[in-house]
Order: structure tokens, then C-alpha cells, then sequence
């Protein structure tokens, strides 16, 4: 097989992959656009005709293929906090950050001999 062979299909599949996701896209971003108004659900940033490709439509469970017609796995928000949610979503993964804080008591004083070092003073 020559270069040219495998880089054409290659080509090919990822032009087809792009279609199947533009497609499947479409069928939920209409239908989300139809839904609800066209407000980022995060910053309620408000949008028109003349931007609406800035909104987009975020899987809450980060689950593309899972579309019900109820839209219930649907928000939309502007490409700002849909960037900032996947990248938070990833680094969560990793286990970079956490969702709880631990909260521990001070062990430290850094004080604790001050009295009796100023009385020592006098």
C-alpha cells in the first residue's frame, strides 16, 4: 500500500467521523436551542441570532450519545464555561483537584510561650 493509499483513506475516515458528529450534533443542538432559552446556564450570558454559535449545548454527564428527548442530560453554555466544565471534569479525573476540602484543626500555636516570655521581660 503507497503513502498516498493510506493517507487517502485515512482522509476519509476522519471526514466521515467529523460528518456522523456534525450530524448527531445537529439533532441535539436544535432540539436544545428549541428548549431552552438561549442563556449560558453558567454565567447567564444572553445570546442572539448573531452569536449563537458561541453557545453550546454541554452534556451533564459528559456522555454525548446519551440524548433523551427530554433534554435532561442538556445545558447549554457559552464556550467560556463549557471549556472551563470539561477542564475541570478532566482534571478531576486525573485527581488533580478535589470536590470535598478536608478540614483539620490547627495543631500550631505560634503564640503559645508569649505570655510568659513578656513576663519574663519585665
Amino acid at each position: 500500500m503507497s503513502t498516498n493509499d493510506s493517507s487517502g483513506k485515512l482522509n476519509t475516515v476522519v471526514a466521515e467521523a467529523r460528518r456522523a458528529r456534525e450530524d448527531r450534533e445537529k439533532g441535539y443542538r436544535e432540539k436544545s436551542l428549541k428548549m431552552y432559552p438561549w442563556v449560558c446556564g453558567r454565567c447567564a450570558r444572553e445570546f442572539t441570532r448573531q452569536n449563537l454559535t458561541q453557545l453550546t449545548v454541554h452534556h451533564r454527564d459528559h456522555n454525548h450519545d446519551n440524548n433523551p428527548s427530554d433534554g435532561s442530560n442538556w445545558e447549554l453554555l457559552c464556550l467560556y464555561c463549557h471549556d472551563n466544565e470539561h477542564s475541570r471534569f478532566t482534571e478531576a479525573e486525573y485527581g488533580n483537584t478535589s470536590t470535598e476540602t478536608e478540614k483539620s484543626a490547627a495543631t500550631h500555636n505560634p503564640f503559645s510561650g508569649l505570655g510568659e516570655m513578656l513576663k519574663n521581660k519585665e
